[in-house]
């Protein structure tokens, strides 16, 4: 009788040790909290319109991995094509950097690649600090220059390690030329996208792409066709084919929109952010679920009321932008003026530019009455 009765004790315990080995973990998970899902932003605009200045921006912030158009490695690598052939390969890429996966970039750089043969990698502010890079803190506000100096000499495998600790990964792209191809991106469920459209006055760009013609030569062959940027109407030809993409992205974003795409979509414009650089810096931190915090306030207000003149191209320092952004209005002529806004005009309508119609009111012409009345 005692033995029995201990035989069938040591069978409940023996029960009892089964349930509380298989089904005690899973209990137990049911009250840890998930780490929030990753948000991630897609600054989507063209060349020369202030998206290198609006990249950093996000770049600064604490709490965002960036990465400034990791999509040049693809058009290097297949400039042969035009940007309609690319955009599928640029999608892919884009994506992958999203989710943190850098094992994309094989297929575009060498097998020996560095941290420092990513494009433009010392203007991403989570390249130069933990765990990319032990020489910064995560919360400093680090310059290209000091970076690139200090942070170059660490493996390719950094950029994923760093990317896989931030809770915001945002890409600056100018080489999407039609939201439509994003729509997949935009229904992915592993995928948490918000588009930030970034447009300029049309006659601004122009006139700074005149000033880099030779370093967009490349690019501009893609966009438009190597055939249609040659001779006198070339770059007009390119700018062009960037307004009707402007348009169509617009269009896409704002009108008859797909429900996926509802509170994903924001357009800003240059000019607004030069003219309140706070206030729209807000904004898109609002937009982004990002928390302005006072050391970037006082960097955003620094960067943007400076003495400097603009006078690198590819270069962002502390500058007057309100000037800088105006300066197209000074330097060129009435005549390349007309021709922009010819080939530009639908785009200057959409967007709240108004056209200037003469010599006198293009010099006479106040900064409030560029922008129409219907503008945002």
């Amino acid at each position: 009788m005692v033995k029995s009765r201990r035989l069938h004790v040591l069978l409940i315990l023996v029960v009892l040790s089964f349930l509380l080995i298989y089904f005690l973990p899973c209990s137990n998970n049911g009250h840890v909290e998930e780490k929030p899902s990753p948000v991630h932003i897609l600054i989507l605009s063209s060349w020369r319109s202030g998206s290198s200045f609006t990249g950093q921006i996000f770049s600064q912030h604490p709490s965002v991995f960036y990465l400034m158009e990791p999509a040049w490695h693809v058009w290097v690598k297949m400039y042969q094509n035009s940007a309609k052939v690319l955009h599928m390969a640029v999608r892919d890429l884009v994506r992958s950097v999203f989710l943190c996966d850098m094992s994309v970039f094989d297929a575009y750089m060498s097998s020996q690649k560095k941290k420092s043969d990513l494009f433009q990698w010392e203007t991403s502010r989570a390249l130069c600090s933990p765990p990319a890079c032990d020489s910064f803190s995560r919360t400093d506000i680090i310059t290209a220059g000091n970076c690139k100096t200090i942070c170059s000499k660490y493996p390719f495998s950094k950029v994923e390690e760093a990317c896989k600790t931030y809770s915001h990964v945002a890409i600056k792209e100018v080489r999407f030329f039609d939201l439509k191809v994003l729509y997949p991106l935009l229904t992915d469920p592993s995928l948490n996208l918000k588009i930030i459209h970034l447009v300029r006055d049309p006659r601004a760009v122009f006139r700074s792409r005149e000033n880099t013609m030779a370093d967009l030569k490349r690019d501009s062959n893609i966009v438009a066709g190597s055939q249609r940027t040659k001779g006198e109407m070339g770059p007009y030809n390119t700018m062009q084919v960037i307004c009707k993409s402007h348009v169509e992205i617009y269009k896409a974003g704002s009108q008859a929109i797909p429900s996926f795409l509802k509170d994903r979509y924001l357009l800003v414009r240059y000019e607004d952010i030069v003219r309140d650089p706070l206030a729209r810096a807000a904004q898109m931190y609002r937009f982004a679920e990002l928390h302005f915090t006072p050391e970037l306030q006082k960097w955003v207000h620094n960067i943007t009321h400076g003495k400097g003149h603009g006078a690198q191209a590819f270069e962002i320092g502390s500058r007057d932008a309100l000037r800088v952004s105006q300066a197209w209005r000074r330097t060129l002529p009435f005549q390349k003026i007309e021709k922009v806004q010819n080939v530009c005009k639908d785009a200057m309508d959409l967007l709240g530019y108004r056209l200037i119609q003469s010599e006198e009111e293009q010099k006479n012409m106040s900064l409030d009455l560029l922008f129409a009345q219907n503008s945002s």
